[in-house]
């Protein structure tokens, strides 16, 4: 999955363009509850939208790439302070998983 072709970017960026994003990292940073409730996130939904209001462009750019670092997942896409993140669940609820609902 580390190699998407542009095809399945467009995509995946089309299905999260009307995402809301579930976890906001803050002034705490990436706390344990921050990153608790991140793999939640994406156990559940497999693609969803992260909010980084923290500092400046560098601030955020190291914070998201801690974050996939630390998660496991994939960044599809950011735009100010706001990732995409992708990381697959073959046994995500189809009910839930943002990928599996939108097909």
């Amino acid at each position: 999955m580390t190699n998407l072709s542009s095809k399945e970017l467009r995509q995946l960026r089309g299905l999260a363009h009307s995402l809301k994003p579930v976890v906001i990292v803050a002034g705490k940073g990436l706390a344990p509850a921050v990153l608790d409730e991140l793999d939640r996130a994406l156990n559940d939904h497999e693609l969803i939208k992260v909010k980084v209001s923290v500092g400046d462009r560098e601030q955020r750019e190291s914070i998201i790439s801690s974050i996939c670092q630390q998660s496991g997942a994939h960044l599809i896409q950011r735009i100010g302070n706001i990732a995409t993140l992708l990381r697959s669940n073959p046994q995500a609820d189809p009910r839930k998983s943002n990928l599996h609902r939108n097909r």
